[in-house]
């Protein structure tokens, strides 16, 4: 073998070569060795790893890192003393949670590495959103703080406790204000610390402003029926749901448990009882909620104030402001539909709206009540509590500090200097104020304009709880010590008011024994085990309206024609990156938008026709110019959906003090925001110009139809409860079949998997899911835009557009259409099929991929010498072929190329490096892991006990796996369902993924 040495190498060597390395100039900058990579980055050093392993709890000596950076590690390191708690191998689980919904935290030798849903919880029960899945990877992000830091210099806290101590009692002795501002706080043991730090500094006020704002909700419900509360919505009693606007499957409220709730009326369960709820949308820009509609009809912003009040006098048979909606007259005509079907639905029907203007929600308050729906569908006992936020009162306070009536003033968990509309008035005003803290773990945009930052930990790092909605606690535990010098603010505010408690993990603790378990019957070990407390619900009551509807009807009017010029500017929030918190995960920029499968970036989302009479073509660069003067120059997105003479464009972008993988990513589309009323809107009018210039988006599906092949079926609920195989005949007779291969014997386990497209939304908690589980690296926008991501699984949108009512879906035939607005959306999963017969095996030179005994198809990926025949001949195309090695690349925009994140990785499954094919592995780590369990057990495996990464992480059930074998799983009952199809079935690779027919509970005139 030695003599072929200089015939044969490993691409990991041939990389190094300089024939390779001037090969290599024409696509990137020349390859560093990682030797001196991390020694340009800093990191090459030994002090901060022996440093940073010190830090960290739970036995992490134990832990094999990357290692020492200038070679590798050839023995591990054994434990001198072994933790109690901790097997080497063996996952530890801590709960915990996460903006409200009770979580399992997954553990290795005391390194957190993956999140999932508490299953006994009740906000989402066992799944989770993408923020949940990804926010393992904050913990090790390398830009955050390493410690507090005074006047722009680190610092340790015993001096920033004394100087921050010392300006207190200044500002005390002044007789000045002192304000602690935050976004919502759920946590009942935070607001205790908040209200005895106000005690000992009485001329303190909590200021609570969200930078998506609920306000025009909750001021409605306090005029309309004297509580100002953020109600809890019930889509799973609701039978007809009208939403204007409101993306409530995404971001807005509490996605997760609406989701949940909502497919529940719409799942093969569902199906099967002959129930599915109609479900009707009014929106300018095409949402994931809006893809997920039965009936989706496009308004401006200007016109969804008038729908409203058209609906309510439809329902009502009022004449309130006499509204016609403009000149959309197929607005018109749905909402007269959806008014019978409501009225139709009394006691069982549910209108929702997601504007933040008091008006708006006054109005919707008022068809509610005329529906008999609070009580029934809106419940405003056990409301919300996760958006309290107040508009005036932060503007208020931004009067305050411009007055110089402020002292001193507090940040946590907010970012005013980047997400107030006018930042500059903002800034300017805090200018004026002595003591500026910020709790932010980073020098944020607010942070950066602070004289103290008394940096927050992780939620992973921290002690806590927090209260969702009415009766629900979920309790927050550490699943390791802090990583860097950082200290939890409620910690801090304890010991700068100088309180007997000082140590915040006592104060929760002794609340909750005082306030909490005693009700409960529980006991503090007992909640440690299981994570949250339930009181149960009150009893949900009927309210009688009385709010202003006149009123009402004249401010949406004046609005209206204020709106209803120009160019129309929508701002919403992306379902991945949210209001701009999430800028600097990276895995959560490589998630593609649901709708647009746009990543890394925002953009103006215009429709194709209004594109066309602009003069506008896909990526132009055009400049944005709003009511207020404020300009943007973004890129082009041609919508379908998208309302004409409308721009959508998502907030949370253009962050410039985030990290390194969120500085510069997008354009900052907050400024465009503006007050009406004392609210936050979210709505503008602009003028546009082309800059001349391009910039292609990075978009992961180029394409728009499925092009007459049988990749997506289609059903109507009507014609569903006739024939439940409708639209799903097997085309028999159409394709004769030939065998090449011999048949595949599994005589034990045939693992396969069922995907319901009814209960697929499309959010892609299950990518994440996924790229968390088994090591995904993020590759960044270029090699996005070279078509090189690396998701095991992605999520496939498909238009359909109606045209005559004829369901157009071909490339060739969408491009004559003079109408893109009616538009029907489909999400489908596709991973790897594991084929009985699969292509990608009998063209594998080396068998690097091959077939096992229970129906898996495997990567052998040390055989695989990267000639992508497999990747050529895969019908499907879920291979991915790896170029670089992307997880310790610094030149990709990730964190997984320096030594704090590598502790994300799972241990169980390998890194990949350049030049293998990856593909969907069915988790097979679990799969093992499953039967190892069941075989020290001594007993046979239960059905539902391996669960795959993305199958967990879904919160609407649409995804089961199991054992075909076992004639009583649940995967083999959604198999033999009457909707169940195998994509591309004709060709006889016979897939191990069987889908279920998409079924619409359309409006029929």
């Amino acid at each position: 073998m030695e003599s072929n040495k200089k015939y044969w190498k490993g691409l990991d060597e041939l990389q190094r070569t300089p024939e390779f390395a001037e090969k290599n100039k024409n696509e990137f900058a020349e390859e560093l060795p990682l030797e001196e990579v991390l020694s340009e980055s800093g990191l090459n050093t030994v002090t901060p790893r022996r440093d940073f392993l010190k830090t960290l709890g739970f036995g992490l000596g134990a832990v094999s890192l990357a290692a020492c950076q200038t070679a590798p590690v050839h023995k591990s390191i054994p434990y001198l003393i072994k933790p109690e708690e901790v097997t080497p191998g063996v996952p530890n689980y801590y709960v915990s949670s996460y903006n409200g919904q009770s979580i399992l935290v997954k553990t290795r030798e005391g390194r957190p590495i993956k999140v999932e849903g508490n299953g006994t919880g009740l906000f989402g029960n066992h799944g989770t959103d993408a923020t949940a899945q990804a926010s393992v990877l904050d913990l090790y992000d390398v830009s955050k703080l390493k410690s507090p830091k005074l006047n722009g210099a680190e610092t340790s806290w015993k001096e920033l406790d004394a100087f921050v101590k010392g300006e207190l009692n200044k500002v005390q002795a002044s007789g000045k204000k002192i304000r602690i501002v935050s976004s919502t706080v759920t946590s009942p043991s935070a607001k205790s610390v908040i209200a005895e730090f106000i005690s000992q500094y009485p001329n303190t006020t909590h200021v609570q402003a969200d930078a998506v704002s609920y306000s025009g909700i909750i001021q409605a419900n306090g005029s309309s029926f004297g509580k100002a509360v953020l109600p809890r919505y019930r889509f799973d009693r609701a039978d007809v749901i009208v939403s204007f606007g409101a993306d409530f499957l995404g971001t807005w409220i509490a996605g997760e448990e609406f989701t949940k709730q909502y497919v529940s009326n719409r799942n093969a369960q569902s199906l099967k009882k002959g129930k599915m709820s109609r479900h009707i949308q009014f929106e300018a820009g095409m949402s994931m909620t809006g893809t997920n509609a039965d009936s989706r009809i496009a308004v401006k912003p200007s016109e969804m104030g008038l729908a409203v009040l058209a609906l309510y006098n439809a329902v009502t048979g009022s004449q309130t402001g006499g509204a016609q909606i403009g000149n959309n007259t197929a607005a018109d005509k749905a909402v007269k539909l959806a008014a019978k079907e409501l009225q139709n639905a009394r006691g069982r029907a549910l209108v929702v709206a997601g504007s933040n203007d008091v008006a708006i929600q006054t109005v919707v308050n008022a068809i509610n009540a005329a529906l008999g729906s609070y009580g029934a569908t809106i419940d405003l006992d056990n409301p919300f509590y996760t958006y309290s936020g107040n508009d005036a009162s932060f503007n208020a306070f931004v009067d305050e500090m411009g007055r110089g009536e402020v002292g001193a003033v507090f940040f946590l968990n907010t970012n005013p200097a980047y997400t107030y509309f006018n930042s500059k008035a903002f800034s300017d005003a805090l200018a004026k104020v002595p003591l500026k803290v910020s709790f932010a773990d980073r020098e944020d945009e607010t942070a950066s304009l602070c004289n103290v930052i008394a940096t927050n930990a992780n939620y992973l790092e921290s002690w806590g709880d927090e209260n969702a909605f009415e009766g629900y606690y979920t309790l927050i535990q550490p699943a390791i010590n802090p990583v860097f010098s950082t200290r939890q603010a409620e910690q801090s505010l304890l010991i700068w008011s100088d309180n007997a408690q000082k140590n915040y993990y006592q104060y929760v603790k002794a609340y909750w024994e005082k306030n909490l378990l005693p009700a409960a019957g529980k006991t503090w070990k007992q909640l440690l085990q299981e994570g949250f407390v339930y009181t149960g619900e009150k009893p949900a009551t009927a309210y009688t309206f009385g709010g202003n509807v006149a009123a009402a009807s004249q401010a949406i009017a004046t609005q209206s024609k204020a709106l209803a010029k120009d160019i129309e500017v929508q701002l919403y929030e992306s379902v991945a990156i949210r209001d701009g918190r999430h800028a600097n995960n990276a895995f959560l920029q490589e998630l593609p938008d649901p709708v647009s499968k746009v990543t890394w970036d925002n953009y103006a989302a215009v429709a194709p026709k209004f594109a066309e009479e602009q003069g506008i073509e896909e990526f132009d660069l055009i400049e944005i110019k709003g009511a207020n003067g404020y300009t943007v120059v973004l890129p082009v997105l041609l919508q379908p959906g998208q309302a004409k003479g409308t721009i959508s464009i998502a907030v949370g972008y253009g962050r410039t003090k985030t990290g390194k993988a969120g500085n510069g990513v997008g354009k900052n589309a907050y400024p465009f925001a503006s007050v009406v009323n004392g609210t936050v809107q979210f709505l503008t009018t602009a003028t546009i110009s082309k800059t001349g210039g391009k910039m292609e988006l990075a978009q992961t599906q180029t394409h728009h139809s499925y092009e007459g092949r049988t990749v997506i079926r289609e059903a109507s609920f009507k014609n569903y409860l006739k024939d439940p195989h409708t639209g799903n005949d097997k085309h028999q007779g159409e394709h004769k079949t030939y065998d090449l291969w011999p048949e595949h014997k599994q005589i034990g386990h045939s693992w396969v998997m069922a995907i319901d497209l009814n209960a697929c939304t499309g959010c892609g908690s299950c990518v994440v899911a996924c790229n968390v589980e088994n090591n995904i690296p993020v590759v960044g926008k270029d090699e996005v835009r070279r078509r090189r991501e690396m998701h095991w699984i992605r999520i496939d949108r498909y238009y359909s557009f109606n045209e005559g009512g004829k369901s157009v879906t071909e490339e060739k035939e969408i491009e004559k259409l003079d109408n893109f607005d009616d538009v029907s959306v489909v999400h489908q999963p596709m991973l790897c099929q594991h084929c009985d017969h699969a292509p990608c095996e009998t063209v594998c030179p080396v068998i690097a991929t091959m077939h096992s005994s229970d129906g898996l198809n495997h990567m052998a990926y040390n055989r695989c010498v990267g000639t992508r025949y497999c990747a050529n001949n895969c019908p499907y195309k879920v291979r991915r072929f790896n170029w670089f090695n992307y997880w310790n690349d610094s030149r990709f925009d990730n964190y997984l190329n320096n030594e704090f994140s590598q502790l994300l990785l799972n241990p169980d499954v390998t890194t990949r490096s350049r030049g293998v094919m990856e593909k969907c592995t069915m988790c097979i780590q679990r799969i093992q892991g499953g039967r190892l369990q069941a075989k020290l057990e001594k007993r046979p495996l239960k059905d539902g006990e391996i669960q795959m990464a993305c199958q967990q992480a879904c919160t609407a059930g649409a995804i089961i796996f199991g054992d075909f074998n076992d004639p009583n799983s649940e995967v083999r009952k959604a198999l033999g369902d009457e909707r169940t199809y195998y994509v591309l079935q004709e060709l006889n690779v016979q897939p191990g993924i069987g889908y279920q027919t998409k079924v619409r509970n359309t409006v029929e005139a």
